[in-house]
């Protein structure tokens, strides 16, 4: 027998999944392959789960164990420490080995390196792969062997480079009845994903969730399968209108590894339609984002340009009126305020209005990106660790690549251009035209003109 322990992560999927695959392949019988969803909340510097994140984990979760059911392969769920669990189970299981895929993050890879170091002690031999990306991070470097720190070569780079056919679903081991069979009586049992409460209940918020999501791995195939069909041809000029359906909304899937980039670059290249590549350089910056966080681990908590360290940014405490105004989306500027709005009932926000809503926090309201990039991480469904903080940074214009200090998106200016009919903030602005509207809470002009102040000061440090 090869008992193998298949431990996932943010690759909640069946198909091209080589961990899953391999394992498969090895098997001889039902019960030798075993799927482990550790819930890590207390090893050092892994960040906790925002509200959103938890609510579709949930789901995905249950879906999962639904898939590899029908594969004949467990899915135990534990919560705690990976680095006492595995070792532990994978004895109590009687594996020979242990599989993931591989994490890009820092606190992430310290805890999977140490658990590398000590399985083998053991007699457990351990396999990484990569599920996540289209190229490892080590293998995309400048000529002169760096990471990139700039998207255009990076992307020119990249976006000629084949990341090879994504990997066929396994067959079935057998049954599910029959590899539990095979099993030893486990102490902590299969795990009881309602116990972890990720749900909300009180209240429940997740009404706006539930009905614009289907977290699933098949959900996510057929989101990706209707905007490559219908809708991707228009996507050059219909991904910058909030009003209307012209973006693929598959980032959720992204961030589960319920779709893996691979599977999206291989659909997007069976199209003819030139606007592909424009769909694909959106992934590309995924990709990108992806890449620093693996150079540069400080990303989600620190100015990745030192000079901004000198920048005098509010926290939500010194400004609480403030931030609430514009998380509650009450600021008294429509396509902020909507989009605000929108992020609170779907757990999702267009990224034009994205931009500007940052662009408003930070550079507008002068109150730390790091507060912003908090609150999207609570009430995003599609919040990652690389993405997120870095589309702040780059708003901030303290990232890689950012945008330059003196972009400031006027919110009044965006929504003429990108919605003149009004029909987005209106759709979540109801009370819009009437005196129970609030108005603005600060003067755009005065705000810029400070906001370039500050970053003059600082621009030559």
């Amino acid at each position: 027998m090869t008992r193998t322990l298949l431990w996932f992560r943010d690759d909640l999927r069946t198909a091209d999944h080589e961990a899953l695959l391999t394992a498969c392949q090895r098997a001889q019988n039902p019960g030798d392959v075993l799927a482990l969803y550790v819930l890590d909340e207390v090893s050092p510097g892994v960040r906790p789960l925002g509200g959103a994140v938890k609510w579709w984990l949930h789901h995905a979760l249950a879906s999962m164990r639904e898939e590899l059911a029908e594969l004949g392969i467990p899915l135990l769920l534990r919560a705690g420490d990976p680095a006492v669990i595995l070792p532990a189970l994978a004895q109590e299981l009687g594996a020979e080995k242990v599989q993931w895929s591989r994490r890009y993050g820092g606190p992430e890879r310290a805890v999977d390196a140490g658990i590398k170091a000590a399985l083998p002690e053991l007699g457990i031999e351990v396999e990484s792969f990569n599920a996540s990306l289209l190229h490892e991070p080590w293998t995309v470097q400048t000529n002169t062997g760096g990471p990139y720190k700039v998207y255009t070569p990076f992307w020119k780079q990249i976006s000629v480079r084949d990341p090879g056919a994504p990997h066929e679903r396994p067959a079935a081991l057998g049954t599910l009845a029959q590899a539990e069979a095979a099993l030893p009586t486990l102490e902590q049992g299969a795990g009881d994903l309602e116990a972890w409460e990720l749900l909300p209940t009180r209240p429940d918020w997740a009404g706006g969730l539930r009905e614009n999501w289907t977290p699933t791995e098949a959900g996510g195939h057929d989101r990706l399968r209707e905007f490559l069909e219908h809708q991707v041809e228009d996507y050059d000029d219909a991904r910058d209108t909030p009003a209307g359906d012209g973006t693929s909304r598959i980032s959720p899937y992204l961030r589960f590894g319920q779709l893996s980039p691979r599977q999206v670059w291989h659909a997007a290249h069976q199209q003819t339609d030139e606007a592909v590549d424009k769909f694909l350089s959106e992934i590309g910056w995924r990709e990108f984002c992806w890449h620093l966080l693996f150079h540069f681990p400080q990303l989600p908590h620190t100015n990745l340009r030192a000079q901004f360290d000198a920048y005098p940014w509010k926290s939500r405490r010194d400004a609480p009126e403030d931030f609430r105004a514009w998380s509650k989306g009450e600021t008294g500027f429509p396509w902020v305020d909507a989009g605000q709005r929108q992020l609170w009932e779907t757990g999702h926000m267009h990224n034009r209005v994205r931009m500007a809503s940052a662009s408003l926090l930070i550079k507008n309201l002068g109150i730390d990106w790091r507060e912003g990039e908090a609150w999207f991480w609570d009430t995003l469904v599609d919040a990652d660790a690389a993405s997120n903080p870095a589309n702040w940074q780059w708003v901030a214009g303290c990232g890689m690549d950012a945008a330059p200090y003196f972009r400031i998106f006027n919110p009044e200016r965006q929504r003429e251009r990108f919605d003149p009919k009004g029909t987005y903030v209106s759709t979540w602005i109801p009370e819009l035209n009437s005196p129970d509207y609030a108005t603005p809470i600060v003067d755009l002009k005065a705000s810029r003109e400070e906001a370039l102040e500050h970053y003059s000061q600082i621009s030559g440090k």
